[in-house]
């Protein structure tokens, strides 16, 4: 794990179950952490506990796309580029397909496939530019296996599979 040390990496989601934790590892790890959340006062929480400056945390709801493209700018300003992007960020609404509301579906598309979309958009340039950089996105086991009951969740998993490895 040394090798992250001082690497700039970008936690999108950092307040979930699985965002704190790879920030917390991570942190572990040495890495230099920048961390996003719609939540900034558990943001903020979680800062306190890892020592992360206040500078480094962004308040931004991935659905937007213009906050997307203000986080990157003020995360490129300050540190160029990130070596790592790890998309934490997601949501799952479990119904059975005859339960699932439009409302329900749209919703899981403007999360975890659009704000992975604005993600890519908004990070990939510079990295392309510079030719390194990394990306994961944490599709979760329904993003390659489906589920009864998860249509809307898994759909957009896949997508986010589909879309990562265009």
């Amino acid at each position: 794990m040394e090798m992250l040390a001082n690497k700039k990496v970008l936690i999108i989601g950092a307040t979930g179950g699985i965002g704190s934790e790879t920030a917390k590892l991570l942190k572990q790890s040495q890495a230099n952490l920048f961390m996003t959340s719609r939540d900034r006062k558990h943001l903020e929480k979680l800062a306190d506990e890892l020592e992360v400056p206040k500078d480094q945390l962004f308040e931004m709801d991935v659905t937007d796309s213009r906050q997307v493209n203000e986080v990157a700018d003020a995360i490129h300003a300050k540190a160029d580029q990130v070596d790592i992007l790890i998309n934490a960020s997601g949501i799952g609404i479990l119904k059975p397909i005859d339960k699932l509301t439009d409302e329900d579906f749209s919703h899981s598309l403007d999360v975890n496939l659009k704000g992975t979309f604005y993600l890519l958009r908004a990070f990939v340039p510079p990295m392309k530019e510079s030719k390194k950089g990394m990306i994961i996105n944490l599709p979760g086991v329904l993003g390659k296996v489906p589920m009864a009951g998860a249509a809307a969740y898994a759909a957009t998993k896949y997508g986010v599979n589909g879309l990562t490895k265009s």
